[in-house]
């Protein structure tokens, strides 16, 4: 039994020909897929991005050395420099954050593209 899809909100279809309710349907997974896939491929970048920011951070801190010399603000200075270059995102707490990842997640292969940068935080 064919559905009528008459309804005339700006979100319905107004028809009732099941062929092109079909063609709409199969169009609108491909998009929904598609924005799930994309979102999943963000969260992996910024993720990584993130980590990546915090191993440069702790190699500049340590020079190659074992611990890092504290007390010279060089989160401080890094997100005045940052945020002036590119904008929001680069606050002390933030870029203590991406260190912070940094260090308790060593090896970037145990990252998960299922979890966020939010999910992480919330494991500190």
């Amino acid at each position: 039994m064919e559905k009528d899809l008459t309804v005339t909100s700006k979100d319905s279809l107004q028809t009732n020909d099941s062929e092109y309710v079909k063609l709409v349907s199969l169009i609108s997974d491909v998009w929904e897929k598609a924005r799930g896939r994309a979102a999943v491929a963000v969260n992996t970048e910024l993720l990584e991005a993130n980590w990546q920011t915090g191993r440069y951070i702790v190699e500049f801190e340590q020079q190659g050395n074992i611990k890092a010399e504290y007390g010279k603000q060089l989160l401080t200075n890094l997100s005045k420099d940052l945020t002036r270059l590119k904008g929001k995102g680069y606050s002390r707490s933030n870029l203590f954050n991406m260190r912070l990842f940094y260090v308790r997640f060593p090896k970037i292969q145990t990252l998960s593209g299922q979890l966020t940068w939010s999910h992480y935080l919330e494991l500190y």
